[in-house]
């Protein structure tokens, strides 16, 4: 434990104490629902599996799916000797077989650990907030090389280290600006070989441990070399990756041909023998030319399907219902009033209590406020009269709001000045809220850029004397690895002079979505959102902090805002407003009732079909009347003129109706305004799963919709990616603690969210605990996971690959293959898959469609996916999965023939991407009918709402395409009319509203 957090904690305590009367009581530990009976899963293939074979040559040792197991030489049964929650990676013998090293993420990071070949006597080698990985011992067994990311807390590089044993010495061995790992002793232990970044990841290194001089052994250009490890007799063996093919070499010579050789180290048997991973199979060869050996395993790992009581999202009552997604409030400087927006709208409301009152009343998408230094007057983002957000200010005294930018970006995040005569705030221009720093003068319209691009940036705050900003930026910990922890990052308001600021190094704030830091008027301090709760510290007048944070409160915090005082703040505590007195400590809670009501139609609506697909069957109808009474089918029956009479007729009698479609995994975000959501119905797609979000944002999306406030897909989302001590996403949490931990599940719980998301660095034993909560409250978790997660009951599993705390997919090997163990493990548990293989099948759809980028529905999205549409080839706005006809099409349908449930995910917001992921299906050997099946019938199964199918008593989600796609899934995106939730569109129409 470092003294800065000592010093955290310790305060955090103090403050508990003072302000404990007003606290609400702790969080208890929800009852975990019933398991169900595990199901054993038995498989001989691995993917991104190594193995390491003990000295006297008797044993092998394997990581297979996190865990470490034993099995003998010449073949069999594996035996696991670690538990399934260590992530245990890349195992190595000590040269006197005594005992295993191996890289594990135990406790949320990664560390050195060692264990003795019978399972006893499991111990942690290296200790800290860094990662270390892929040791190996020295050949006299006295030091253990690893890689590590030990360095600077506000980033650094991979390096390698040893640990000496006797003494245990850390020393670092590399310290060259690079990414510096797997590394391989010597036969004399006088040099350590390693992969690295110089050189384009083209050549292997070495460095003597002693004199620390380094030399380049081995470079082949045009590929990726890696995984070195030194013979016995001085043989180099290395991995090669290059185009699509991956192979060992020896000394320049390759000595594989045709496997998928996985990249790890190899182990040596002997001078002439060495033992390796390929094609999910253990492999032994001779240098000297002996046929390739196969060490035939099997390996027995339970699964579980998991079975409890869904919570069900009701669609048919109009009761008014509370208000829950309230976004970005502030406190007035006087304190007497609070702005928010809710609802697709703005609010001022008491600050002592009472009604809000709705400022801008409108179908747009009303977000961020923020009060000008007098209370005059707020700025806020709105696309109520143009294609994309702006900044809009309202005048208190003349009850008139002036837009006050005309850019082709999206400005968010708005902040007036201490003087009132500027506005900063981040420009959204790139995926994910990638964007430039800026700032308005007010008076003359100009706008100054004051920082370049930025990852996800937070929202920005002013110093007292407007000469510079601060906001949460990430510090990325490598190159290597994206993750870091969220810092302080000040700009000069005139642009560049950048400092980094860590309040509490190795300490993250929470989020840069809603944590802060925010800058007290005076300029004394900095408030932000620390493992879960409010802190504050003192800071110079450039923000350099002059103390640690303490804590504030002990309540779930988010969203502080500072009163003019600079004394007591507004903070978001679950479904609760509160002001807090930084002082005294004394803390009160908002009185504060607003709600919503479900805009249900209550309208006739008879949909002509001239072909209906219900999804029931692989066949079509002809001429066939869909009869919807409010936001449910009532009924389908023979077309007659007849069931028109007093109804709202939707002509598609020369069109096909099939119902709407389910885009399974995209991530709403603000930046897109309220075209995001006509963008989505003119593809097609009426449902939309965000499986990631601010929490209040996600909880907005939901509710503005339903409440009819913006026409749009129905939405079921979350809050947060959780995370542990590290992050990326804006949208992430970097969670440090077990009761931060549990007050994260808690919010997700009070949010109402419909799911909840374990993200790359939460560790496996949480993401148990994630699973018990989850359910006993009805809801799916989703992972990026594969195992332990299919033991825990984890319900969907998202990616064929993607982002991995390992740096290699334990789900996907290299070449983008999957084998028995994922299948099988997918399969047996009838875990929920969502591939997001999109790429290929986009390509496809516009190579085939030439007028396909001048499409009018690519200008409801913002200029910078507009320009990617147009661009050709059109790859950037594609989606991911590479070629669906090779290894991540292969592994979908594998996955789907074993008992998965495939579901129809893109991991993008641009709706033609959904089409692109049905064509890599069908282009990967699916049937049209199958892969129309991913994006109506199977999502909601999976998501346990009445659709997928036209029938009576179900939801009214319905579109009418030009074609037919069982004979051409092609046709999909040809989407003519909607119907969503009981409501009838014309796509022309859509566009038109949304420009």
């Amino acid at each position: 434990m470092t003294r800065q957090f000592m010093s955290f904690t310790l305060s955090a305590l103090v403050a508990g104490l003072a302000g404990q009367a007003q606290q609400p009581p702790a969080v208890r530990r929800a009852a975990a629902p019933p398991v169900a009976a595990p199901v054993d899963v038995t498989v001989s293939e691995g993917t991104s599996m190594s193995a390491a074979i003990a000295p006297d040559g008797r044993t092998i040792a394997t990581d297979m799916q996190g865990s470490i197991w034993l099995m003998p030489a010449t073949g069999g049964a594996m035996k696991r000797i670690t538990d399934v929650f260590n992530d245990a990676r890349q195992p190595r013998w000590s040269p006197d077989g005594r005992t295993i090293v191996f890289f594990a993420y135990r406790d949320g990071g990664y560390d050195i650990w060692a264990i003795n070949p019978d399972g006893s006597n499991q111990r942690k080698l290296t200790w800290g907030t860094f990662d270390d990985r892929e040791p190996i011992f020295s050949h006299d067994g006295t030091r253990i090389a690893f890689s590590s990311d030990r360095g600077n807390a506000m980033g650094s590089d991979y390096n390698i280290w040893t640990l000496d044993l006797r003494s245990n010495e850390l020393k670092q061995i590399t310290k060259h600006a690079s990414e510096e790992f797997m590394p391989s002793w010597s036969p004399d232990d006088s040099e350590i070989v390693f992969a690295t970044s110089r050189d384009n990841y083209e050549s292997l290194w070495a460095m003597n441990v002693r004199t620390l001089d380094d030399r380049r052994l081995r470079s082949v250009t045009g590929a990726r070399v890696d995984a070195p490890s030194w013979g016995p007799a001085g043989q180099l063996l290395y991995h090669v990756t290059q185009g699509q093919q991956t192979r060992y070499e020896i000394d320049g010579q390759a000595v594989t041909d045709s496997e998928n050789v996985f990249a790890f180290r190899a182990s040596w048997a002997s001078s002439s023998e060495y033992l390796y991973v390929s094609d999910g199979k253990i492999r032994r060869r001779s240098v000297s030319g002996l046929p390739l050996q196969t060490v035939e395993f099997t390996a027995t790992m339970p699964v579980i399907h998991p079975e409890y009581a869904r919570k069900r999202r009701d669609f048919t009552s109009a009761t008014p219902r509370k208000t829950l997604g309230i976004v970005r409030p502030v406190i007035s400087p006087d304190g007497t009033r609070i702005a928010f927006a809710a609802v697709g709208d703005i609010y001022v409301m008491p600050a002592a209590g009472g009604s809000p009152v709705n400022l801008t009343k409108d179908a747009a998408l009303d977000t961020d406020p923020s009060w000008s230094p007098d209370g005059s007057s707020l700025v806020y983002s709105s696309d109520k009269d143009s294609a994309h957000l702006q900044l809009w200010i309202h005048n208190f005294k003349t009850g008139v709001s002036q837009k006050v930018t005309n850019i082709a970006t999206q400005p968010q995040g708005a902040s007036f000045s201490p003087d009132g005569r500027r506005i900063v705030f981040f420009n959204v221009d790139g995926m994910w809220r990638v964007a430039e720093m800026s700032i308005l003068d007010i008076e003359s319209g100009r706008i100054r850029r004051i920082h370049e691009s930025l990852p996800q940036p937070g929202t920005p705050t002013w110093s007292a004397d407007g000469t510079r900003i601060a906001l949460a930026g990430i510090a990325p910990m490598t190159v290597r690895f994206r993750e870091g922890t969220n810092q302080v990052q000040t700009i000069a308001a005139t642009g560049g002079d950048v400092k980094w600021y860590a309040p509490i190094p190795m300490l993250s704030i929470d989020s840069r979505g809603g944590a802060g830091p925010v800058w007290s008027p005076d300029g004394s301090k900095m408030a932000a959102i620390y493992e879960g709760v409010l802190a504050v510290w003192p800071v110079a007048a450039n923000g350099e902090p002059l103390g640690p944070p303490r804590r504030i409160t002990s309540d779930s915090a988010h969203s502080p805002s500072w009163q003019g005082d600079s004394r007591h703040i507004l903070y978001q505590s679950l479904d609760q407003l509160r002001i807090v007195d930084i002082e005294s400590g004394e803390t009160r809670t908002v009185p504060f009732s607003m709600t919503w009501t479900p805009a249900i139609p209550k309208t006739r609506v008879v949909v002509h079909a001239g072909r209906l697909l219900d999804m029931k069957s692989p066949t079509l109808r002809s001429h066939v009347d869909i009869i919807v009474t409010g936001n449910r089918i009532t009924s389908v029956v023979p077309h007659a003129a007849a069931n028109h009479v007093k109804a709202e007729v939707v002509d598609a009698s020369d069109l096909t109706v099939m119902p709407g479609l389910t885009e399974f995994h995209s991530h709403l975000q603000k930046d897109f305004g309220a075209s995001q959501g006509r963008a989505w119905l003119s593809f097609g797609v009426t449902t939309v799963r965000s499986p990631g979000n601010t929490p209040y944002e996600a909880v907005e999306d939901r509710e503005a919709n339903e409440a009819g406030v913006r026409p749009g897909p129905r939405v079921y989302g979350t809050g947060y990616l959780m995370e542990w001590n590290r992050v990326y996403y804006k949208m992430g949490i970097a969670i440090s603690s077990v009761s931060q931990f549990e007050m994260e599940l808690q919010r997700a719980k009070v949010l109402e969210h419909d799911l909840i998301k374990s993200y790359v660095r939460l560790p496996d034993v949480q993401q148990k605990r994630m699973v018990e909560f989850a359910h006993s409250i009805g809801l799916p978790v989703a992972t990026h996971e594969i195992f332990p997660a299919a033991m825990v009951g984890v319900d969907n599993t998202e990616h064929t690959a993607a982002t991995s705390r390992r740096g290699y997919s334990p789900k996907m090997a290299t070449l983008q293959t999957a084998y028995e163990d994922v299948v099988q493990l997918f399969g047996k548990s009838r875990r929920i898959f969502c591939p997001m293989i999109s790429g290929g099948g986009t390509r496809e759809l516009f190579e085939a469609d030439l007028a396909l980028k001048n499409d009018p529905r690519f200008r409801l999205y913002p200029q910078w996916i507009q320009r990617q549409v147009a661009a050709q080839p059109v790859t950037a706005a594609a989606g991911g999965g590479g070629d669906p006809r090779g290894g991540s099409g292969k592994m979908v349908l594998d996955v789907m023939k074993a008992g998965g449930l495939v579901v129809a995910g893109t991991d993008t917001p641009n709706g033609i991407n959904l089409h692109g992921e049905l064509k890599s299906y069908v282009m990967a050997g699916m049937s049209t009918f199958d892969a129309l099946k991913t994006a109506t019938v199977n999502p909601a199964i999976a998501l346990g709402y009445d659709g997928g199918t036209i029938e009576p008593g179900k939801l009214a989600d319905l579109i009418a395409i030009d074609g037919d796609p069982l004979a051409n899934i092609s046709s999909t995106y040809k989407v003519r009319k909607v119907v969503a939730n009981g409501r009838a569109y014309d796509v022309a129409e859509l566009v038109k509203r949304g420009q």
